[in-house]
């Protein structure tokens, strides 16, 4: 009897586990995803009983929440009545930048309806104490509105003075709103420190909430990756930096400081990084009832430099392929020379043809990324791409003075993607990012010279030695490029 009773419930679970696995499988096969992406979810729902269901269901479909996606639908035209009054601007004169300008400009209008913003005058901010030297004073002469929105916030050292900076101008009756990630934050915002903005009258909100509950109604990895910060609707901050001090974050990781790259805005394109913050922040807090209503007619960013900048915003709400296939037309109009950083490089197949084209039809293609990185995983999952790249004519060179987490890419020095975006499957599908289309010479020229200068702290990828490594490393390279579109 006992034996019978065993059998029928094997039994009973074979069956399940098998019809689980299947219909799973029919479902990601229906979604027409990226094949790289189905083909990894497939391993995974295939090669885990029942754990591969789970997983699948925890972080395979992009869902943000019934009532979040609703709001993002509904407040969307925050951002649009932000851009009408520049669509109607005068023409821009699209003779004086590189001619494969114009045709992304016209991708990403016809992607997000954000056009390119004439008049803006940009700094590049090449280290951590200036960005929060500038930033702090800004705060400090701001007179109406500080917004902050940013992935990691992290106490000590220059984070610490940009917090009570932030209290000072609240105190003076600046409005000071902070919206920082529910996981990339999640020390800070149980922290003293955070308790202390709240009591000092600065709004502090979590992006994205995170939780076990959660996890059963939306899919919990899906982060917003921006950092913002628009003070008095005129001028902004955008790039890569997250409100930690280099010195002290994650220094037991043994990758060194992080080296990142800010710039700062004034003009049009500073009005519209705000219109991006208040979207995100209604996205969050529309259930809020006490909170005081939104100040619609911020005054209008006057023109106060030459460059002509477009933004992208990208993740889930955004078109599925938005930055994904920029970032194709990108590589594509490369002529003469095509150098990006960034700090986790996994690309797909279609980033991998682009990169591996360009370096075969001439383009002096370099590709810069950490020595050493955080990220066990994809570190595995890049080198596997090595040998097919160096093959191309690509040049990977190892940056060894930090964790380099400039995200950047210039085309022919003549124009620069300069952002939040890494080259990754998480930053392509998964993360809100902002990326900043620049088309300008000048500015894209200063972006190169700091990739110089990343460099000569570099050293080439050795491709005979790489081919001498062992049967074990090429077989957790393989293994992690199995799940790198999942990463």
């Amino acid at each position: 009897m006992m034996d019978t009773v065993a059998w029928s419930l094997t039994g009973s679970l074979f069956l399940a586990d098998l019809a689980i696995r299947i219909g799973f499988s029919l479902r990601v096969i229906m979604r027409k995803r990226a094949p790289s992406v189905s083909f990894a979810w497939l391993v995974v729902i295939l090669m885990l009983p029942f754990g591969g269901a789970i997983t699948y269901l925890l972080f395979g479909e992009n869902r943000l929440g019934e009532r979040r996606a609703n709001r993002l639908i509904k407040d969307r035209p925050v951002v649009r009545a932000r851009t009408a009054g520049h669509v109607d601007a005068p023409p821009i004169d699209w003779s004086a930048v590189n001619p494969e300008c114009l045709p992304l400009d016209r991708q990403i209008m016809a992607t997000t309806g954000i056009p390119t913003m004439p008049g803006n005058r940009l700094e590049l901010i090449d280290a951590a104490e200036r960005f929060f030297s500038l930033l702090i004073e800004d705060i400090g002469r701001a007179k109406s509105s500080c917004f902050l929105e940013f992935y990691i916030l992290s106490e000590g050292g220059w984070a610490d003075d940009l917090i009570d900076a932030l209290l000072v101008a609240c105190k003076r009756g600046v409005v000071c709103r902070l919206l920082l990630d529910s996981i990339g934050s999640k020390p800070f915002l149980r922290s003293r420190s955070a308790a202390r903005l709240r009591a000092g009258g600065v709004a502090v909100a979590e992006a994205l909430p995170a939780g076990l509950i959660r996890a059963l109604f939306i899919r919990i990895d899906l982060r917003n990756h921006r950092k913002i910060a628009v003070i008095d609707n005129q001028i902004a901050y955008t790039g890569s930096q997250n409100l930690v001090d280099p010195r002290l974050f994650k220094q037991k990781n043994g990758v060194g400081e992080w080296v990142d790259a800010m710039v700062r805005i004034t003009g049009p394109a500073a009005e519209l990084l705000a219109a991006i913050f208040l979207f995100d922040w209604r996205l969050e807090r529309a259930s809020r009832p006490s909170d005081p209503p939104e100040n619609t007619d911020l005054p209008p960013a006057p023109q106060t430099g030459d460059a002509l900048v477009q933004l992208a915003p990208s993740g889930p709400g955004y078109g599925e392929d938005t930055i994904h296939d920029l970032l194709l037309t990108t590589i594509y109009a490369a002529r003469r020379e095509l150098i990006l950083t960034t700090p986790y490089f996994a690309p797909d197949n279609a980033i991998l043809a682009a990169l591996k084209s360009a370096a075969q039809r001439g383009v002096e293609v370099t590709v810069i990324v950490p020595e050493r990185n955080d990220s066990r995983l994809v570190q595995y999952a890049s080198r596997a791409r090595y040998e097919a790249l160096t093959r191309a004519g690509v040049r990977i060179m190892a940056f060894s003075g930090g964790l380099l987490h400039a995200k950047t890419i210039t085309v022919d020095g003549d124009f620069c993607l300069f952002g939040s975006v890494n080259l990754d499957m998480r930053s392509f599908w998964l993360n809100f990012e902002m990326t900043l289309f620049i088309y300008n010479k000048d500015f894209a020229g200063q972006v190169r010279q700091l990739q110089q200068r990343y460099l000569r702290q570099t050293t080439p990828h050795d491709a005979e030695a790489f081919g001498a490594r062992s049967f074990g490393q090429r077989f957790l390279e393989n293994i992690a490029l199995l799940v790198s579109p999942l990463l």
